[in-house]
């Protein structure tokens, strides 16, 4: 049977703004007071089991620390070894069922998040991942555009066939991998969180989710989204464990693939650890992963100062900086530092920094302190050497009731300092000022500044500027605009992801990040049967 899958409308095209006074409005309000009016229980998922273990963790607010959102079981070695033996069972009934009604149940799961449980789930990802509603929302819309996309994608894998010839027919057999796939998503967007397990669950795989465990709330929501839609128990595991027990999984013979978004020293460790035990795998496992970032924006003398300006500042500061694509450097032209700077001395401070269900806010905080810590040593390290680095705003930072950093613009005197090279992960901002004279060298310094390569951004009304930057940056971003901030992808449009030490990039939110996740086998059957064995060349 052929089935169509109609191409998909992006649903961040329809996004919902929360505006004062609407309905959707009081409904946030309330799911968002609902939602930390009890702390939520969070078990494990084992082949559709609930599991409680003595290890539980606790889940707060980050930009409210004293609400605690979420008491959560994590697995040991006993629960890992169930939910490979779980997934296993599921391969074998998932890998059967036909493709068409695979994808139903994501286009289901679709439906119901972005109808009736959109609100709850805005409502946990503004709590538990401290974004504003538009983050939320936009980073809920991502989810349901990889569900009802990876459907599209998948049914244009299953039309791709080989050629046929008289006398014999010819099919591929799209298999999934055989064994499962450990989906291990960061804590910064919700929709990858959803994505990485399920994106080889699309195509038959199956799964063991390992959610970051800073978001279990609003990872648990998704995973329940996906039982509502029907998902059978198995195809994918609900199993946050401690970093310590990866071993368990990675050393299983089993293991298919490895489907990761973190950081460059996390997916190091995987795949070494994976290349000192091929000898116990049945297959080569397949290793997908997206790092990090130390994203840029180039301008031109030629190009907007103002577009630019705001480009920076959004690009830099929203979702506090804790975006793989956030703007974190970015080299300015000496005849524009001027009207630059001070577009950014005047709009930062008045950027609202706190909770984020006070909707007046636009930045949340850090995700933990951990992180919060992280940031405020660049910007020690930052104060320490004046002779190197000027503030132009910002720098202040806050823990008396949550991790909060005041969005910070630091000017660097030298072209290969640490803050132009190293991922922050945080709301700052490294500029670097070039003469205008030297835009070409200013392009090749920025392609070696750094070993990241995710994405970067040029802002031009030159032509010629924008050709030879897109020349001269060719392998440095793997998501390259012009005259747009580095951040915001959309599934289908631009499809994500970075080389370099930012990941293998297989490119989420396209077809080819489904092709890694499938097997082909090659089928001929012959019509007419030869009755003799000898070649025609013979006597």
């Amino acid at each position: 049977m052929i089935w169509n899958v109609e191409h998909p409308v992006n649903d961040v095209n329809t996004i919902r703004t929360y505006a004062r006074g609407s309905a959707e409005r009081g409904r946030l309000e309330a799911e968002l007071r609902h939602l930390q009016s009890e702390p939520a229980d969070l078990p494990l998922v084992i082949g559709g089991k609930e599991v409680r273990t003595d290890r539980v963790v606790e889940v707060r607010r980050p930009d409210a620390p004293s609400v605690l959102l979420a008491r959560a079981s994590l697995a040991g070695p006993d629960e890992l070894h169930a939910a490979v033996e779980a997934a296993l069972a599921a391969h074998a009934r998932w890998a059967e069922v036909d493709w068409y009604h695979r994808v139903e149940v994501f286009q289901k799961a679709a439906a119901l998040l972005a109808g009736p449980r959109r609100t709850r789930h805005i409502a946990a990802i503004m709590l538990n991942h401290s974004k504003n509603p538009y983050e939320a929302e936009i980073d809920l819309a991502e989810l349901v555009d990889f569900w009802t996309f990876n459907a599209y994608f998948a049914r244009q894998i299953y039309a791709i066939q080989p050629d046929q010839f008289p006398g014999e027919t010819n099919r591929f057999d799209w298999r999934p991998l055989e064994g499962f796939v450990l989906a291990i998503p960061p804590f910064n967007f919700y929709s990858i969180g959803g994505n990485l397990p399920t994106a080889p669950a699309i195509v038959g795989n199956v799964a063991i989710w390992k959610p970051a465990r800073s978001v279990l709330l609003s990872n648990c929501e998704i995973f329940r989204v996906l039982v509502e839609a029907g998902l059978p128990p198995g195809v994918v595991n609900f199993v946050p464990f401690a970093s310590a027990d990866a071993k368990v999984l990675l050393e299983d013979p089993a293991l298919a693939g490895v489907h990761f978004t973190g950081s460059y020293a996390t997916l190091v460790d995987i795949w070494q650890r994976v290349g000192a035990n091929l000898g116990r795998y049945r297959n080569f496992p397949r290793i997908v992963g997206e790092t990090g970032g130390k994203d840029f924006i180039v301008l031109h003398p030629s190009g907007d100062v103002r577009g630019c300006a705001v480009n920076l500042l959004r690009g830099a500061f929203e979702y506090q900086g804790q975006k793989c694509s956030a703007c974190s450097r970015a080299y300015i032209p000496e005849s524009r530092w001027p009207e630059v700077a001070a577009y950014l001395r005047a709009e930062a401070p008045k950027v609202p920094v706190g909770p984020v269900d006070d909707l007046g806010n636009l930045l949340g905080a850090a995700i933990d302190e951990a992180a919060w810590t992280n940031i405020r040593e660049y910007l020690e390290y930052a104060r320490s050497r004046p002779e190197e680095y000027e503030f132009v705003v910002g720098g202040e930072t806050d823990r008396s009731n949550g991790w909060f950093v005041r969005p910070t613009v630091i000017r660097s005197l030298r072209p290969d300092s640490r803050l132009l090279s190293e991922e922050i992960f945080g709301p700052v901002l490294t500029v670097y000022v070039y003469p205008d004279a030297e835009y070409e060298a200013t392009l090749a310094r920025c392609d070696r500044t750094s070993p990241y390569a995710l994405t970067g951004a040029v802002f031009a009304r030159d032509l010629d500027a924008v050709t030879t930057a897109q020349r001269a940056l060719r392998w440095s971003a793997g998501n390259f605009y012009i005259n747009d901030k580095p951040t915001g992808a959309i599934v289908g449009r631009q499809p994500f992801g970075g080389a370099r030490r930012s990941g293998t990039n297989d490119k989420a939110g396209s077809i080819l990040n489904l092709l890694r996740w499938v097997s082909p086998r090659s089928i001929k059957e012959t019509a007419l049967l030869p009755d003799d064995w000898r070649r025609p060349f013979q006597p």
